[in-house]
């Protein structure tokens, strides 16, 4: 790769450290999506034993390069995100894969059109912990940072995309009776 788009190609991207997500970390501070990746993409390796007939190599790229466009566009929330938001975002990484060799350039695009059509084994893992390392971050995330659909949103978001393992679904309840006791406890506290 050349240097000077590898420069350029990194001082785009540095934008995911800035770019804000809607949720906040325990600290009480705005996370970014550059952190939401990264532990999107621990989740991944910390979870390879449970998926040892899945690619988690291939999972964590998709882990680390989903939320590219966003870089151009900023965070919007999966619940707000229309599909001009989606045609935007997918412009923008069509934009920033231009500045990669050839080869990468293909191989990144590959990863977005295997997330896209959501047909294979790291696919749908990839998803499944995109919606979980989310609401986990919600729970650790103070209340009053909650948007008042985010009560029901925890409750349901990322169902859908557990459903093909016993393992993500465990794993879904489990942080499911997170938000409940969360909740239930700051309605007990008031």
């Amino acid at each position: 790769m050349q240097q000077r788009n590898l420069i350029e190609f990194l001082g785009i991207i540095e934008k995911l450290k800035c770019n804000t997500r809607h949720s906040w970390t325990s600290s009480g501070r705005h996370e970014s999506v550059a952190e939401h990746s990264w532990r999107t993409a621990v989740m991944a390796l910390l979870l390879a034993d449970e998926f040892p007939n899945v690619n988690i190599e291939k999972v964590v790229k998709m882990c680390l390069i989903h939320d590219l466009g966003e870089a151009v566009t900023g965070d919007i929330p999966a619940f707000q995100k229309t599909k001009q938001d989606e045609e935007k975002e997918d412009m923008a990484v069509s934009a920033l894969l231009e500045l990669l060799p050839a080869d990468m350039a293909s191989g990144f695009a590959k990863l977005f059109d295997e997330i896209y059509k959501f047909e294979t084994p790291e696919a749908k893992l990839f998803k499944a912990l995109d919606n979980l390392e989310a609401l986990i971050s919600h729970n650790e995330a103070p209340l009053e940072t909650w948007l008042p659909i985010e009560y029901s949103e925890n409750l349901t978001y990322g169902t859908q995309n557990v459903k093909y393992s016993s393992y993500l679904k465990r794993l879904r309840e489990e942080i499911k009776q997170d938000s409940i006791r969360k909740i239930s406890d700051s309605q007990t506290a008031t």
